[in-house]
């Protein structure tokens, strides 16, 4: 199976990412995958939480994912929202940061939303706080297709490796690990932490991302680090984006996977112990 990761530049305004989008997924299938992957926010990139609750929408409203489903069934492909930002019941207000599995027939085949939230002061001018306007998932989510085991993740979970173990073991050949990096987080750990969860697991990660200047209506500006990635099980770089929008390709060889796991078996190798303690 080939996969396509896109790397995008989106703006705050959902209807006017649709077009965009769809040619990026066009491109991606022109190029020959049978599995796309867009990155994290695909439909509304915005720091703007009053902008967030005026435009956005949830799954049965929003026009991109209606886009992409529509393009999934017209191309006959697997289709990941690597995450859409969508209204939910919460009491609070709170958005789900979604990611969603689309199928051929372009129905949602699986869901998960994103379970660690970005609440960090990477630099004196760069503040995060996530969980302001985000709903935090309580759920790990595998999915199956007839290529592979699907492990669904989404951007800060990668610091996270507990949870990609989990997956792992519980059969996930390929890891999903869409995002909006930051400029000053990505130079810094990016690469070296999708490695590592590559490494650890024997999985593929395909991690499409955005990048560049977003634009916005209102708001401050985003920047995000770019440099969508595919990531063999053995823990080598197949594809890397770069800096600017565009499509990145992985042939995916799940033999790879089985490979990696039988030449270091750590899956397998789990022993109990006692929590740390102090003193000798």
């Amino acid at each position: 199976m080939r996969a396509g990761l896109l790397q995008l530049t989106v703006g705050d305004l959902p209807a006017g990412n649709v077009a965009p989008v769809r040619d990026a997924v066009r491109q991606a299938v022109a190029g020959g995958a049978g599995f796309v992957l867009t990155p994290e926010v695909t439909n509304c990139l915005s720091a703007d939480r009053k902008h967030q609750r005026t435009v956005l929408t949830d799954e049965a409203g929003d026009p991109v994912l209606a886009m992409l489903r529509d393009e999934a069934a017209r191309a006959g492909i697997w289709l990941l929202a690597g995450s859409l930002v969508l209204k939910t019941d919460d009491p609070a207000g709170r958005f789900a940061n979604r990611s969603i599995l689309i199928g051929p027939d372009g129905a949602i085949t699986a869901r998960y939303d994103k379970i660690h939230l970005f609440d960090v002061q990477v630099s004196e001018t760069e503040t995060y706080r996530e969980s302001a306007g985000i709903r935090p998932g309580d759920r790990a989510v595998i999915a199956q297709t007839p290529f592979a085991t699907l492990g669904m993740t989404v951007c800060y979970d990668v610091r996270f490796p507990h949870l990609f173990r989990d997956l792992a073991k519980a059969g996930a050949q390929v890891l999903t690990v869409p995002a909006a990096f930051s400029p000053v987080t990505g130079a810094a750990h990016w690469e070296t932490l999708l490695r590592a969860r590559a490494i650890e697991t024997g999985c593929y990660v395909l991690a499409p991302a955005q990048t560049g200047t977003h634009p916005t209506t209102t708001g401050r500006t985003r920047r995000t680090w770019g440099h969508a990635l595919a990531i063999a099980p053995w823990g080598e770089v197949i594809a890397d984006a770069g800096t600017e929008p565009g499509v990145i390709y992985a042939d995916l060889d799940i033999a790879a996977v089985d490979s990696a796991r039988s030449r270091v078996p750590a899956l397998s190798h789990d022993r109990p112990y006692a929590p740390p303690r102090g003193g000798a």
